[in-house]
C-alpha cells in the first residue's frame, strides 16, 4: 500500500503511465523546492521515480515559464556526460492543456543533500567529493547546445546568435520584473541597467553555448553512501538551466564565496573534458555579472511567490549586499577593461 495517498494531477500521470494503486509501494512528497510539486513514487517492481507538476498558478518571474521543458532539456543532453549522477527522463508533457496537465518524470538518485551530511565524521570526504564534483561539471560544461543562446523554453523569445543578446534579455526580464512588482532594490533599476549595459561587451567572449546548470548550490547535490565511501549520488534539479557561458555555474557552487578559493573542485575540474579554468580579467569581469543577475533573481522572485513581509525582509538583508559588491565588481571590472 502507498504510505500517502497521492494528490491530484499525480494520480491522473499515473494512470497515463499505465500505473495502478497496485502497482504503488509509495508516494512520498519531496520539500525543499520553491516551485514545482515533487513527489517521490516508488513502485513494487522496485522502479524508483521523482514526478514534478508546476504550480497551477502563472504568477512568476518572466523567465520561468516552461520551466520543465529546460528540465527535461538538460537532463537529456546531460545523459552521457554527467554520468549516473544525472537523472534519467522517464517520460514528460510539456503542454499544460493536455488531460495530465505538464509534468515530468524522472528516475530517483540516491542521497541527501550536500548541507545536510556531516563532514567531520570524515573531513577528507568533502575535499575527495569537491573534486568528483568538480570532474562532473567540467564534462557537463563540454557539452555545446543545438542551436543559439538562452533558455531551451525560450520564454524571452527564440534563441539568440550571440550570448551578449540572450544574457542581455535575461537580466532586462528579472529588472522588468522589478518593477512590475515594485520589488525594493539596492539601487535604481535604471542605475542597474547601466552598469549591465556598460560591461555587456566582454560576454562577447563566449562563443560556444555551453550546458549550464546555474542552480548548483548545495541543495541541488546529492550525496550518497557512508563515510569513507559518499559519492556524488545526484545532481538534480535543472530548470533553470540554460545554453550560455559555463563560468555562470562558478557562482551557485560557490554562492557568496568565491570559487578561485576552492582548489579541490578545480584540480577536479581541470581533469574533466573542460579542462583548466584560467581566471583571467574577462571571467571575473563574467562572475560579477553572473552573480548580480543570480542575486537578483533571488530578490525579486519573492514578490510573486507571495513569501510574506519578514522573510523578503531576511532575503534583502542576507543578498542585497551581496548584490551591491557584485554590481561594484562590474562597474569597476568594465572601467578597467575599457580604460576609462
Amino acid at each position: 500500500m502507498p504510505q500517502q495517498t497521492p494528490a491530484a494531477p499525480l494520480p491522473r500521470i499515473l494512470r497515463a503511465l499505465g500505473v495502478t494503486d497496485r502497482d504503488l509501494a509509495s508516494c512520498t512528497p519531496l520539500t525543499g523546492g520553491t516551485y514545482n510539486t515533487v513527489t517521490r513514487v516508488t513502485l513494487t517492481d522496485g522502479r524508483d521515480w521523482v514526478v514534478k507538476t508546476p504550480p497551477s498558478h502563472s504568477a512568476g518571474l518572466r523567465y520561468e515559464r516552461d520551466l520543465l521543458v529546460n528540465e527535461v532539456a538538460f537532463y537529456t543532453a546531460a545523459a552521457q556526460a554527467g554520468g549516473p549522477a544525472v537523472p534519467r527522463v522517464v517520460h514528460s508533457e510539456p503542454d499544460p492543456t493536455a488531460p495530465t496537465g505538464a509534468y515530468l518524470v524522472m528516475t530517483a538518485r540516491p542521497g541527501r543533500p550536500w548541507h545536510e551530511v556531516d563532514w567531520a565524521q570524515d573531513p577528507h570526504d568533502e575535499r575527495r567529493l569537491r573534486a568528483e564534483l568538480g570532474r562532473i561539471v567540467g564534462r557537463l560544461h563540454a557539452v555545446t547546445g543545438p542551436g543559439g543562446f538562452g533558455y531551451p523554453a525560450a520564454p524571452l523569445g527564440p534563441p539568440a546568435a550571440t550570448w551578449r543578446t540572450a544574457f542581455t534579455a535575461m537580466t532586462e526580464a528579472v529588472l522588468a520584473d522589478a518593477e512590475t512588482y515594485r520589488v525594493t532594490l539596492p539601487y535604481p533599476v535604471d542605475r542597474i541597467r547601466t552598469v549591465l549595459a556598460r560591461a555587456a561587451p566582454v560576454l562577447d567572449d563566449v562563443t560556444r553555448p555551453a550546458l549550464v546548470h546555474f542552480d548548483l548550490w548545495p541543495g541541488n547535490l546529492l550525496v550518497a553512501g557512508e563515510p569513507g565511501a559518499r559519492a556524488v549520488g545526484g545532481v538534480i534539479d535543472g530548470e533553470r538551466m540554460f545554453w550560455g557561458d559555463p563560468v555562470a555555474d562558478f557562482v551557485s557552487l560557490a554562492l557568496f564565496g568565491e570559487l578561485e578559493e576552492d582548489g579541490d573542485f578545480l584540480a577536479g575540474y581541470a581533469e574533466s573534458s573542460s579542462g583548466r579554468l584560467e581566471f583571467s580579467d574577462s571571467v571575473r569581469l563574467r562572475l560579477a555579472l553572473y552573480r548580480s543577475y543570480l542575486y537578483l533573481i533571488m530578490l525579486v522572485e519573492t514578490a510573486p511567490r507571495g513569501v510574506g513581509e519578514e522573510a523578503a525582509a531576511e532575503t534583502r538583508q542576507l543578498v542585497a549586499p551581496h548584490l551591491v559588491a557584485a554590481l561594484d565588481a562590474v562597474s569597476r571590472r568594465a572601467s578597467a577593461r575599457s580604460g576609462g
